[in-house]
């Protein structure tokens, strides 16, 4: 039983037992005084529509505000500062909750950080800062090959599936995306209904288990993919090949959350977790994920094509690279995502130990493809903890085109970081399937806080962009970027991270950094060339 229906029966007995009390003993009438109040209270929780938390949890929701106000005090002697918190700090919360409902959203004080900490980072500013431009700034997705290029935000919601996320959920990220004007990805999960709702624009992930797209066995299906893939709200297409969060071991769903729709649109049973093969089936090497990349393009009618991963193995980014080049087909985009990338569900070593940072492969995918002349070509996203202006900046700087960001989303909708996504009892009813949960979170309120997230997101990157003496998100280098390295000592990114000229992977001599990756490179496998190599002599 919800807690909803607990209240309300509990409120009838309440009512009923005072009024036949009173008849023998007239001054419990008192009572009154305490209980209607209450009463009122929890029958207001439940027919408001702004909080999922007092929506779901009548009267004893208000336990977690009052704690709020109180948590300065009680944080700054007894718990934790507001830079401890993992994943995210409630600092950063606090901000993106602002942000979402149009509070207040400047910072006294002064900052909270240890500027002479190693790995404090900053952007240098100008002494002749420009005005902030009201520039709506777009980037095309879409090379020679395609026919139907997408100009698409900066700033765009990560992979986050329906199933992991609830209906509800996905309708108001969606609506947000439609009014806002910039992308919702869809994740691995399938194209459901919730998704071509409101009209958003869409980025469709097909992932190993090929969700709405598949057969009965769970291999791709392109009659299915083709349908689905030409409807308008469709703008690019994604193949994810891992993801952050858990790279190389496929997508989770656990049982408790899959429904008979869920069930239906992912053309799974419901007796089981539902877990993606670690691997595609429709190809197995490097020239046969750009040959699914043409065919992809073909059945879509001319769509942005592109794929994600988390970085591995390098040499088998640049196998892939190399298949390109033999073939001449190029993705339209290929999404970067980092190791510490979130997920509703995934074991705690892969969460913690496998995948390659966002920083790190960011910068091998950029380099990698300006080596080999290819940059101009690929458009590159990245992901992974970006919720502010500077994270937007920061990643800009060091080789993006754009950002997306699925957990700042969260919080927009009303995330509060309670860890329960896994578990099917998210109170807030983000990330659950629990009917009396997902009734918490009322789209019409909530689409317009991702909007309003997304919004003022854009504006502090702009502020920041202006506030370096740039007009344009094109002007920021890695050089605009300090790290302190000492108490005593910082550097740019610039000098950091080994940036590479254009052609450099084409010459005779490969740059130090490269080189075993280039030499190990197979663009007709995966395996590294000298391993394949010894197999072959043995």
């Amino acid at each position: 039983m919800s807690v909803r229906k607990i209240f309300y029966a509990a409120s009838l007995v309440s009512i009923s037992a005072v009024e036949l009390t009173a008849q023998y003993f007239p001054d419990v009438r008192v009572v009154y005084a305490v209980l209607l109040p209450l009463i009122a209270l929890g029958i207001h929780d439940v027919v408001q529509t702004k909080q999922a938390i007092k929506r779901n949890f009548p009267v004893i929701g208000h336990g977690r505000y009052l704690l709020e106000m109180i948590r300065p005090e009680i944080n700054q002697y007894f718990i934790e500062s507001d830079l401890d918190g993992r994943p995210f700090d409630r600092e950063r919360r606090a901000n993106i909750y602002q942000r979402a409902k149009k509070e207040l959203n400047t910072h006294p004080f002064g900052t909270k950080k240890n500027v002479y900490e190693v790995g404090y980072e900053w952007i240098n500013h100008s002494i002749a800062p420009v005005p902030a431009s009201k520039e709506e700034f777009r980037v095309k997705v879409g090379g020679d090959s395609c026919q139907y290029p997408y100009e698409a935000s900066i700033f765009n919601i990560s992979a986050m599936s329906y199933g992991a996320l609830s209906q509800n959920a996905v309708l108001a990220l969606n609506k947000g995306a439609k009014m806002g004007g910039f992308a919702h990805n869809t994740g691995e999960g399938g194209l459901s209904p919730y998704h071509l709702e409101n009209g958003g624009d869409l980025i469709w992930q097909i992932g190993t288990g090929y969700f709405s797209c598949r057969t009965a066995e769970g291999k791709f299906n392109p009659v299915a993919f083709e349908e689905k893939a030409r409807a308008e709200s469709v703008k690019m297409i994604e193949i994810k090949l891992s993801q952050g969060a858990k790279p190389g071991h496929g997508g989770i769903l656990p049982k408790e959350k899959i429904t008979p729709e869920i069930a239906k649109i992912r053309m799974v049973g419901m007796d089981q977790d539902v877990i993606s093969p670690p691997a595609h089936s429709a190809f197995s090497t490097p020239k046969g994920l750009v040959e699914f990349i043409a065919q992809l393009r073909e059945l879509s009618g001319g769509k942005p094509i592109g794929f994600k991963l988390c970085l591995g193995a390098k040499h088998e980014f640049l196998a892939i690279c190399k298949a390109m080049m033999a073939l001449n087909i190029y993705p339209d985009f290929i999404t970067v995502d980092g190791g510490e990338g979130g997920t509703g569900a995934a074991p705690l070593e892969f969460s913690d130990f496998v995948g390659t940072p966002l920083d790190d492969g960011l910068y091998f995918v950029h380099n990698a493809l300006v080596g080999l002349n290819l940059r101009d070509k690929i458009r590159v996203i990245c992901s992974g903890k970006i919720t502010t202006g500077f994270d937007i900046a920061r990643r800009l700087a060091m080789g993006a085109d754009m950002c997306n960001s699925a957990r700042g989303m969260m919080f927009a909708l009303g995330c509060i970081q309670a860890m329960q996504c896994h578990s099917n009892t998210c109170p807030t009813g983000v990330a659950t399937q629990n009917p009396d949960l997902v009734k918490g979170l009322v789209v019409e309120h909530k689409w317009k806080r991702v909007m309003n997230f997304h919004h003022a997101t854009l504006h502090s990157f702009v502020e920041i962009l202006g506030a370096a003496g740039l007009s344009h998100p094109s002007e920021l280098t890695p050089a605009h970027l300090q790290r302190r390295i000492s108490s005593t000592e910082t550097r740019n990114l610039g000098d950091i991270y080994d940036y590479i000229e254009p052609g450099a992977l084409l010459r005779d001599s490969i740059p130090k950094p490269f080189q075993e990756a280039w030499l190990n490179a197979d663009p007709e496998q995966f395996m590294p060339a000298q391993s394949r190599l010894k197999t072959m002599l043995k």
